[in-house]
C-alpha cells in the first residue's frame, strides 16, 4: 500500500504542521502508567522539528462523551512529550468537542484553520472514521508518519508475503470479538494457535466440557466449522482452572486452583493454558519464520494465571521468526514480562492492527490516499 510520506511533504521550514496522534495513554490517579504510545510519535515529532516545522499535535484521550472532563485533560501527556521532544505544542482531548467522533466539518475546519500540512501518526485510531483523522487529508498537504508508515508496511505484508510458515497465536475473551480477524488469517496461515478465553468454545465445539469456562454457545457452530477447514488450529491440550468460590484478581477469596485437562468439571473456571500447551504452542512458534500474537492466553493480570501468557511471550522473544504482537492486552503482557525489545514490531493499535489484518485497509489511511499531494 502506497501512502504519501514526509518527504512528499516538501520543504517544511516556517510551515505549520498539525500531527494526529495517538497518545491514548493509561492513567492511574492522574499519572501516566505506560508511555509506550508517546515514545513511539517521538521520532516523526523530532524529524519535523528539526526540519524547522511549527508542530501542534492532537490526541484523544479515554471517552469523556464529547464534553471537557478533567479526567482526561492531556495535561500530564503534555508534560511527558515536553520531556521528550521540545518545540511541540499538544491541543487539548479532541473528545472534548462532539464534532470530533461525530466527524463534523465544522469542527475540522476549526482543527486545521492556520495550519500548512497534517501528519497521520495515529496509526492506532486510524479505523475510526473520526474527524481528526479523516478530515484534514481533505484540506491540507497529508503525510503518513514514520510509526504509521512501519506499521502499515508490517501488518498488510502479512497479509500478502509472510516468510513461511506462518504462525497466528490469538487469543482474548471472546470468539465474536475476533471471528473477521480469524477467518481472513485462515486464508494466509500455516497454522492458526487458539487460547485465552475463546479456546473454550473451541473446545465446546470439539465435544469437551468447559465447566463453568467463559463460553459463546451461539458461536459453537462456527467454532466447529473453522475446525473442520483445512488449516490446523492447535488448542489447548490442558487448562489452569479456578474451582467453586474463587474470584479472579481476589486470591483471598479462596477457591482451589488446579491443572487439568480439556473437560472441566461442574463450576471449575479455565483461566489460562496449562503447562503442556503453554510447551506444545512453544514448540509451534519455535517452528515458525513468521508469527503474529494478538491476545492473552489467560487473565495473565492475576499473578496466579499469568504462566501461560508469560511462557508464549518468551517463546516469541526466543524464536528466530519474524515476530509481531498486535497491539493492545498483548502488548501490555509483552512489556509485562520485558520481551518488547526481542520483538520484531510491537504494534502501537489493537483494534486497528486486526482491522487492518482482516480487512487491508482502513479509514485513515484511505484518506491519505485521497490528499490533495498525492497525485
Amino acid at each position: 500500500m502506497k501512502l504519501p510520506t514526509l518527504d512528499d511533504l516538501g520543504p517544511l521550514e516556517g510551515r505549520s504542521v498539525l500531527v494526529r496522534c495517538d497518545f491514548n495513554v493509561p492513567l492511574a490517579d492522574g499519572e501516566i502508567t505506560d508511555d509506550f504510545r508517546i515514545r513511539a510519535a517521538v521520532p516523526t515529532l523530532r524529524r519535523l522539528v528539526d526540519a524547522g516545522a511549527r508542530v501542534t499535535a492532537c490526541t484523544h484521550l479515554g471517552r469523556p462523551a464529547g464534553r471537557p472532563d478533567p479526567r482526561w485533560s492531556v495535561e500530564p501527556v503534555r508534560r511527558r512529550l515536553a520531556e521528550l521532544v521540545e518545540g511541540v505544542e499538544l491541543l487539548e482531548n479532541l473528545r472534548f468537542d462532539p464534532g470530533e467522533t461525530a466527524n463534523d466539518p465544522e469542527f475540522v475546519d476549526r482543527l486545521v484553520d492556520g495550519h500548512d500540512a497534517y501528519v497521520n501518526e495515529a496509526f492506532g485510531a486510524s479505523h475510526r472514521a473520526h474527524a481528526s483523522i479523516v478530515g484534514p487529508p481533505a484540506r491540507l498537504p497529508s503525510a503518513a508518519g514514520l510509526l504509521l508508515t512501519r506499521e502499515v508496511e508490517v501488518l498488510t505484508g502479512l497479509r500478502t508475503d509472510p516468510a513461511r510458515p506462518f504462525v497466528a497465536v490469538m487469543g482474548g475473551a471472546k470468539v465474536s470479538d475476533k471471528l473477521g480477524v480469524i477467518e481472513a488469517l485462515l486464508d494466509v496461515v500455516d497454522a492458526l494457535v487458539i487460547g485465552g478465553g475463546m479456546c473454550f468454545t473451541f473446545l465446546a465445539a470439539g465435544g469437551h466440557s468447559v465447566g463453568a469456562s467463559l463460553l459463546e454457545p451461539d458461536m459453537i457452530d462456527t467454532c466447529r466449522r473453522l475446525l473442520d477447514g483445512p488449516r490446523p488450529i492447535h488448542l489447548p491440550v490442558d487448562i489452569t482452572a479456578l474451582g467453586p468460590g474463587g474470584r479472579l484478581f481476589e486470591p483471598e477469596a479462596g477457591g482451589e486452583v488446579r491443572q487439568m485437562g480439556v473437560d472441566l468439571p461442574e463450576g471449575w473456571m479455565g483461566v489460562d493454558i496449562g503447562p503442556g500447551t503453554a510447551a506444545a504452542f512453544g514448540d509451534v512458534i519455535h517452528e515458525a519464520r513468521t508469527v503474529l500474537w494478538n491476545g492473552p492466553m489467560g487473565a495473565f493480570e492475576d499473578p496466579r494465571f499469568a504462566a501461560g501468557t508469560e511462557a508464549v511471550a518468551r517463546a516469541m522473544a526466543e524464536t528466530r521468526a519474524f515476530t509481531v504482537v498486535g497491539g493492545g492486552d498483548s502488548a501490555a503482557a509483552a512489556r509485562r514480562f520485558g520481551v518488547t525489545k526481542a520483538m520484531d514490531h510491537v504494534s502501537t493499535g489493537g483494534g486497528a492492527s486486526l482491522e487492518l489484518i482482516e480487512k487491508g485497509d482502513l479509514p485513515g489511511l484511505e484518506a491519505l490516499r485521497g490528499a490533495p499531494n498525492v497525485v
